[in-house]
Parts: structure tokens; C-alpha cells; sequence
């Protein structure tokens, strides 16, 4: 009887019994247009004191005593409609079981469920709405039902919101905060623990909860989500603080759970006055804007309002693409576009001295590390490591203020071609730094919704049915947003002085087989039946990595989480040798790229098994070390 342990619940129960009596009553009425017979009244009476307790022991045994009337809604209906289909059902059965000796007219036994569903859930639908104190109609007040978890600014913004809409009905709000808990928000009570979701979702016929915790630890929403995934539930979430705050969506863009948000972070603090007056009114030039990073940085840097953002990128198709989203979002916005490779020398050097660039981040890269280790080594040498040096020489010359390199951990100990290259690209720019420009390098992991990363295949192969493959049980990745990382390079940028490599704070490495089964839970999917295979380390992966090397230290700086890693000098002559070696008219072989990248960079260790030509004692002609085709341009008066 803990169902009925309230006065509430005993109210509405004795409301129902008493809508069981009206109802056949007045089909009595009706079906005699209101002139009954004395016949058919003592009979109405006699089967009226077997039919209320028999819809008593059935609007029990279904339970319509479990949730309040102010939140009545469709899942209260249905209960409602099948406690009256099954009185339908067994009413007849009960009056022939007990021979009572009455005529009960077939119109009344047919039409007698319908009017009591009709009294029954118009009495609970017109209490909501007098409740909650809305002129909606009754179908307007059948929203779904949902929780949401926080009770704080976020929570109370979007339950005025979700009030507007027909399609949500806030049933009430979970927090930890004791002081909350017990209290009304906006009409809402905070009922409970988030712990206690469970127990409130069974009760009010909760099917979605919406995590409403912007500015939380990522923790506690990582925690929520678990509660929901436990119980079954579907988890939706409002945008992160940080979209919020930039503009980017509004609170009321609610959007399902996704892997970033169960391994997210704090929130970036930006310097955005040293930023606007850095990238305010300037010429800011971005290459591979047409990538993940790249066009994130695009979408960040224009919100500075720079004189003119010029786009540099070798797809059309994705140049293009960021080339329309910027022209939506920020219609006043000068935008240069340029198609065209990095590795161009003359054109390279007449977009520069043509735009006239304040400030440079180059983001244009090759990345896949197993596909740069077969066959294309030559091309990820020629376009991380000579491109950069295309870029950075054509800077100097026209006299731009800063330069950030976009650096990745692979560059740390490389054990492969791709992280040796980008090694060689941090080395590049750091035997220019004595010039006019100032070049900054920015090491950071692995980026969540980044093209080529790992999430988009493992939610391929989760939509196929599996088995999701991750290469060893125990890889670990760092990883952040891609918003986290744009910020935190923009930041880097703003601070970083010539020749520094700025290593963000990454957090705690991630598992790569917890977010294979982080993602199998989220997607809705059966862990049991979508199966993890480990299918070994591909060509020039390791295990984990590093963001420092060994023989580096670090420098704490203004920004919590960035740090200066003390890297071991420039070797100018490996410039030299390198760009000589990019120039000839000849593609070197995986072999000899590595020998090269190891005679440049001693602490490059290629893969074991991996092929490595013995370089020649002295250089072939057209392969001597020559001075850096550079001159430092005299800074004007």
C-alpha cells in the first residue's frame, strides 16, 4: 500500500471510484434519454456495487497512483486507457460469474470505458494546466516528458524555455546541491539527488534526461550520464560554456551526449582583450583552413573582427565549404581565399607580399601516421617539413609579426615518418628565429571530431554491428575539442615569444578501448553484442605519447594550461640539407627517408623491421648542406 502511503494519491484514488460510479451511472442516463425505468435503476444500482471495486482493484493494479496530476501526461493517458479496456473486458465476465439476475444494455457496457477515460484524464489534464497556469488546450499539455539535471542558472533558463515548447515537459529537476533540493524553480520542484534519477524517471514515466550543466566540472557530467546510461535512459545535454559564451549555439540547442562530453574539460579562460587587440583590425592568414583545426581556428579567430581573414588550403571542396559558413556567420567579415599548395615557393611568396599578413598559423599538414609511413614518407617530409619552410621564409620576407606552427605530440621522439616530420617543421622555424618574425610552436594531442580520427570510425563500425577495432589493448591518446585546442593556439599564439614550443595541458591520457565502449554505450547499442577486437600496432604508432622529450623541461607560464618546453637547439645545416634534398627532380623511397630523418633528427627512432638506407659517406652532387636561401629583410625606420 505504499502507492496510497499519501493523501494525494488517496484523493485521486477516490476520485477514480467516484469517476467509475459517474460513468456508468450516466450511461444509464443517456442510453434512456435521462428517463430511466424502474427496472433498469434497481439494476443500475446492483451492478454498481460490483463494477467501482472491481475499476478500484484495476486502477491499483496499474499503477495510477505512482505520479503526481500536475505532471499527467501521455504515459498517464495510456495507463488510463488500458485500466479502462480491461474494465471493459471483465465487467460482462463478472455479471455472468455472479448470476446476478439484470439486463445491462450492450450501449452501456460499449460506450461506458470511453466516458470514464474521458473523465478520468480530462480531470488530471485540467488540473495540470490550471497547476502550471497555461491556456493551452489538453493536447498541448501531452509533451514528452523529461528530467533535468541542474538546478542551477542553466537549469532554470531552460525550463522557462521548455515551458514554451510542446514537444518537452519538464517533470521536474535533480541536483546535489543540498540547499536546492526541496525547493520550487520555476514551479519545477528539485526533487532529489542526481543518484536518484532512476527512481524518478520510473515514477513519472521519464524516457529523457537533459543534462544541463555547462559550467560544471566535466566529472559531474561525465557522472550523469553514467547514472542515465544505467538506467537506461536517453541523455541529452545544452551546449558546452563555451559555445554559449562565443555565441555559437543558444541554450534551448539541446543535442544527445556525445564522446567529448563524458571526457571533456574545463573551460578555456581566454585573454580575449590581448586577443582582440592582437587579431582586431590585423591581416590574418590560416592555412589548411579548410581542415578540422584549421577551420575551427577560422570560425575562433574571426569573432576578433580581423581587418581581413585570407584562407589558404589545397581543397577546393573544403575551402569552399568554411568559405560559406564564415560568410554566413560573419557577413562583414573581408575574406581572401586562396587554393593552392603550400609547398608552392612563387606562389607562397606572392600571396604574402601581396596580403601583407599581420599574423600567420599554419595548420596545413598530412597527419594520418600509418598511411605517411608507407609509400607517401616522401610527401610527408616535402609538406610538413619543406612546406613549412615555403611559409615560414616567404613570412620573413614579408615581414610578418608572428608565426604559429600547429605542432603535435608525435613530434616528441618520433617513431614515425609523420611525427619526425613535424619535428623537422618545429626545427624549421626555430632557425628562424632571430629574424623580424616571431615564430611560436604549439604541441598538442589528439583532437575529438578531427578528420582521420579514431571516433568517426569506431561510430562506423558500431552502426555496421561491429566488432570495433582498436589496435592494443592498452594505446592511450590524449585528447581534447577541437574548441578546447583552437582556444587554448590562439592563446599560445598571443603569448609565445620567437622560438618558444608551447605544450597545452592535455589532461590525463584516455585508454583508446575505454572510448571504443564509452561509444558503444552512448550510441544505444548492446556492449555484450558489439565486440572490441584488438588487431596490433600499425607502422610507426606507439603505445603512448609524450609531450615532452626526455631531455626537455618546461616552464610554467601566465595561462594554467600552457606550459614552455626547453627544446634542444636548431640544427641550421639539417635545414639546409633538407630543403636541397626536397628541390630535386627525384622521389626518394621510404628507405632513404627515414635515413635522411635520422641523420637529422638523433632522437628519431623509426619502427622496428622497418627499412632504413646506409646514406652515403659524402652527399651526391645537388644534396650538399647550402646555406638557408634566406635573407632577413632590414626592419624600415
Amino acid at each position: 500500500m505504499k502507492r496510497l502511503s499519501n493523501w494525494r494519491a488517496w484523493l485521486a484514488f477516490a476520485h477514480d471510484l467516484c469517476a467509475a460510479g459517474l460513468a456508468w451511472v450516466a450511461m444509464y442516463w443517456l442510453r434512456f434519454n435521462l428517463d430511466i425505468g424502474e427496472p433498469y435503476v434497481a439494476d443500475m444500482w446492483r451492478t454498481l456495487a460490483w463494477i467501482v471495486p472491481l475499476q478500484g482493484a484495476i486502477f491499483y493494479a496499474f499503477g495510477l497512483y505512482r505520479g503526481l496530476w500536475r505532471y499527467a501526461s501521455t504515459p498517464d493517458l495510456k495507463q488510463i486507457v488500458l485500466a479502462a479496456g480491461l474494465g471493459a473486458l471483465l465487467i460482462p465476465v463478472v455479471l455472468v460469474m455472479l448470476q446476478l439476475q439484470t439486463v445491462v444494455p450492450r450501449s452501456v457496457l460499449i460506450f461506458y470505458p470511453v466516458l470514464l477515460i474521458f473523465i478520468m484524464a480530462g480531470s488530471r489534464f485540467a488540473y495540470r494546466i490550471w497547476k502550471e497556469h497555461r491556456l493551452y488546450s489538453p493536447l498541448a499539455a501531452l509533451g514528452e516528458p523529461v528530467l533535468i539535471v541542474g538546478a542551477g542558472e542553466a537549469g532554470a533558463r531552460l525550463t522557462k524555455e521548455l515551458a514554451r515548447s510542446r514537444q518537452w515537459r519538464v517533470v521536474g529537476l535533480v541536483d546535489d546541491d543540498p540547499a536546492k533540493q526541496g525547493r520550487q524553480l520555476r514551479d519545477h520542484s528539485v526533487l532529489g539527488k542526481i543518484a536518484s534519477l532512476p527512481h524518478w524517471a520510473q515514477r513519472f514515466g521519464v524516457r529523457k534526461v537533459i543534462i544541463a550543466l555547462p559550467s560544471a566540472d566535466h566529472g559531474v557530467r561525465r557522472r550523469a550520464a553514467e547514472v542515465c546510461a544505467a538506467a537506461g535512459l536517453e541523455a541529452l545535454t545544452v551546449p558546452s560554456y563555451e559555445d554559449l559564451i562565443s555565441g555559437r549555439s543558444e541554450l534551448t540547442t539541446i543535442r544527445n551526449i556525445e564522446l567529448d562530453d563524458l571526457l571533456g574539460r574545463d573551460p578555456v579562460v581566454l585573454d580575449s582583450a590581448g586577443l582582440g587587440e592582437w587579431l582586431g583590425n590585423r591581416v590574418v592568414l590560416v592555412t589548411g583552413a579548410g581542415g578540422s583545426i584549421g577551420a575551427e581556428l577560422c570560425r575562433q579567430i574571426a569573432r576578433f573582427r580581423p581587418a581581413r581573414l585570407v584562407l589558404f588550403d589545397i581543397s577546393e571542396a573544403a575551402l569552399y565549404e568554411i568559405q560559406m559558413t564564415l560568410a554566413d556567420a560573419f557577413p562583414r567579415l573581408p575574406l581572401t581565399c586562396v587554393v593552392g599548395d603550400v609547398k608552392h615557393v612563387a606562389l607562397v611568396d606572392e600571396v604574402l607580399a601581396r596580403e601583407r599578413p599581420q599574423a600567420v598559423f599554419h595548420a596545413a599538414a598530412y597527419k594520418h601516421v600509418p598511411l605517411m609511413e608507407d609509400t607517401n614518407a616522401w610527401q610527408a617530409v616535402r609538406n610538413n617539413a619543406y612546406g613549412t619552410w615555403v611559409l615560414a621564409r616567404a613570412a620573413v620576407a614579408a615581414k610578418v609579426e608572428k608565426f604559429v606552427l600547429v605542432s603535435t605530440d608525435k613530434a616528441v621522439n618520433p617513431t614515425s615518418v609523420m611525427g619526425a616530420s613535424k619535428r623537422f617543421a618545429e626545427i624549421v622555424c626555430q632557425s628562424l628565429q632571430d629574424g623580424p618574425t616571431q615564430f611560436v610552436l604549439v604541441r598538442f594531442g589528439n583532437v575529438f571530431g578531427s578528420a582521420g580520427s579514431v571516433i568517426p570510425r569506431f561510430k562506423e563500425q558500431i552502426a555496421r554491428g561491429g566488432p570495433v577495432t582498436v589496435t592494443h589493448p592498452e594505446i592511450t591518446r590524449y585528447f581534447m575539442s577541437i574548441s578546447e585546442a583552437t582556444q587554448l593556439l590562439l592563446q599560445a599564439g598571443l603569448q609565445g615569444r620567437s622560438g618558444e614550443i608551447l605544450v597545452l595541458d592535455m589532461g590525463e591520457p584516455v585508454r583508446i578501448v575505454d572510448l571504443a565502449r564509452d561509444l558503444i554505450r552512448l550510441s544505444g547499442a548492446d556492449p555484450d553484442r558489439i565486440a572490441v577486437v584488438f588487431t596490433g600496432l600499425r607502422p610507426g604508432e606507439k603505445l603512448f605519447e609524450e609531450l615532452l622529450a626526455t631531455e626537455e623541461a618546461t616552464l610554467p607560464t601566465t595561462h594554467p594550461k600552457l606550459r614552455i618546453a626547453q627544446a634542444r637547439a636548431a640544427n641550421r645545416d639539417a635545414v639546409g640539407q633538407m630543403i636541397a634534398w626536397c628541390e630535386r627532380d627525384r622521389v626518394a623511397d621510404d628507405a632513404e627517408v627515414r635515413a635522411r630523418l635520422k641523420s637529422w633528427i638523433p632522437e628519431y627512432m623509426p619502427p622496428a623491421g622497418a627499412p632504413v638506407k646506409p646514406l652515403p659517406t659524402e652527399s651526391p652532387p645537388g644534396e650538399a648542406a647550402v646555406p638557408l636561401p634566406l635573407r632577413t629583410p632590414r626592419r624600415r625606420s
